[in-house]
């Protein structure tokens, strides 16, 4: 039985997030799939195409 409006996260709760959001700023990688995958589509397109100013 859940209590309305109320949920814990664990992740959060130990500071994961704060780890992969840390990484994130410190590295320009991003941890998410479709982040991670929106800059190596970029990446890609670049290389093939040129870099355009």
């Amino acid at each position: 039985m859940k209590i309305p409006g109320l949920s814990f996260s664990w992740k959060r709760a130990l500071g994961v997030t704060k780890m992969k959001r840390d990484f994130t700023k410190a590295t320009g990688i991003p941890t998410s799939r479709a982040g991670l995958e929106r800059k190596i589509g970029h990446a890609v397109l670049n290389s093939l195409l040129g870099k355009k100013k």
